[in-house]
């Protein structure tokens, strides 16, 4: 089975449907998950700049940094 690390945002008045989606999709493709909840702006912002994306989710896959859910989509299709 192979993992993935997911990092998505979480606020108190705000949740990332591209974090929840990304979630759903590894989960729909049987992967074990390691989640990261980003639960603040300050927390959000500071690991952006460290990983240098613009947005989140970012997501890993087997230690490959493969990036958000549009990039995720991408690197999931036709995988089984």
């Amino acid at each position: 089975m192979s993992k993935a690390v997911l990092h998505r945002m979480e606020l108190p008045h705000y949740t990332c449907g591209y974090g929840t989606a990304a979630r759903d999709l590894l989960r729909d493709k049987g992967f074990a998950i390691e989640e990261h909840i980003l639960r603040t702006r300050a927390e959000t912002d500071a690991f952006k700049d460290k990983h240098h994306v613009a947005t989140t989710p970012l997501i890993f896959i087997d230690g490959k940094k493969i990036g958000g859910y549009t990039e995720l989509r991408k690197h999931l299709k036709g995988r089984r």
